[in-house]
């Protein structure tokens, strides 16, 4: 089987796997950072990097389909590219996509390399390392990272052929189309056998599929094939389903397969797909964005917000935010903005619990037990 990410996209679980994570991916909040000296962080939402981010990538697209596509064509091919466009002022103003499957790195003799990409109309276009934001999967070489459907090429070329077995299985009325035909006679020359074999196929095909086979002069017909039973047609398709969840490091109860899943590991097996699979590709993208597209002397950091994935169900959620209310480390307006809920005047005070003070505060006893009772007994003397 010819096998390419676009051919790997008629797998339904090639597909669901790129769309769980394109999605994910294109969902998460993205936030810009400036850290402060105490070791806190102030959000940054006035920077060139957030409104190109955040707001509008590109003149065609909006942050969620952008950031889709580029997910998309690292799950596929295991590179993404854009070209860097800037104003004047050298604050990049634009981003736009380029097909993996069109542009080449080319390495120079200094060591440097440089990008080459055709467009639609077959033009080249040569770009420099740095009119290009280049983001790279897994890499063997720093350069180029490695296409997750060309090292799965034989397992996802199985898939796809018993596939189209299924196909051609239930396309023929669910019968076999293999056999041989039994002629007790002999044919008077090869050209006579061969008018005899063109004519039964022509009875037997099209829109003549499923009539009744006459057969003369003593031909029997027999069948020839292993059945699907045979084959154990049913249990590779269900072995194809979990070896491509593995490929992508999808758990299977996420596209569909719920053969292994119980009410209580689909939630384990939920935050190990954020902690296990989308936390490195989240990673990935901010480490990426802080080194090719933020200089030097802007010291920002990106990160993508995983809060939303991780909230439980209202009762947890409410014993979160109640046992960080108590304990003093987290403010009730605070609670209320994840919950988006709007702030409150008075809410913004950390509650301080009564029974319970910092270490410089506690009231720190000099006097022995065994003189507080003597001055007591002193004191009871002279009453």
């Amino acid at each position: 089987m010819r096998v390419s990410p676009d051919s790997a996209l008629r797998l339904a679980a090639v597909y669901a796997c790129v769309r769980v994570l394109s999605e994910t991916m294109a969902s998460l909040p993205l936030v810009v950072y400036r850290a402060r000296p105490d070791g806190g962080k102030d959000r940054v939402t006035d920077h060139w990097l957030y409104r190109l981010l955040a707001k509008r990538p590109n003149r065609f697209q909006n942050p969620f389909e952008w950031r889709e596509m580029l997910q998309g064509h690292l799950a596929l091919r295991g590179n993404a590219y854009n070209q860097i466009i800037t104003n004047p002022r050298g604050e990049v103003t634009e981003l736009m996509p380029l097909h993996p499957d069109r542009v080449r790195l080319e390495l120079l003799p200094s060591g440097e390399f440089r990008y080459r990409f055709t467009d639609r109309f077959g033009c080249e276009n040569i770009l420099s390392r740095g009119q290009v934001w280049h983001l790279r999967g897994l890499s063997s070489d720093g350069l180029m990272g490695l296409s997750p459907i060309d090292l799965a090429r034989e397992s996802l070329g199985m898939a796809l052929a018993a596939q189209d077995y299924g196909a051609r299985f239930f396309a023929n009325d669910a019968k076999p189309t293999g056999g041989w035909i039994e002629f007790p006679g002999s044919f008077k020359d090869n050209e006579a056998k061969k008018v005899f074999r063109d004519s039964y196929q022509q009875a037997q095909s099209g829109a003549n599929r499923g009539k009744v086979l006459v057969l003369e002069n003593g031909m029997k017909f027999h069948e020839v094939g292993v059945t699907n039973k045979d084959a154990q047609f049913l249990e590779l398709r269900k072995f194809q389903i979990t070896d491509i969840a593995r490929l992508f490091r999808v758990p299977p109860h996420m596209i569909a397969d719920l053969d292994r899943a119980t009410f209580s590991n689909i939630e384990q097996q939920s935050l190990e797909f954020v902690m296990h699979t989308m936390t490195p590709w989240a990673e990935r993208w901010e480490a990426s964005i802080e080194s090719e597209l933020l200089l030097e002397g802007d010291e920002l950091e990106v990160e993508f917000d995983f809060t939303n994935l991780m909230r439980g169900d209202a009762a947890s959620r409410a014993a979160y935010y109640q046992s960080g209310i108590q304990n003093g480390w987290l403010t009730r307006n605070e609670a209320r903005i994840a919950e988006n809920l709007n702030p409150l005047e008075g809410l913004d005070e950390p509650l301080r619990p009564l029974n319970m003070v910092e270490e410089g505060d506690a009231v720190t006893q000099t006097t022995a037990p065994g003189a507080d009772q003597s001055n007591n007994m002193e004191t009871n003397d002279e009453d």
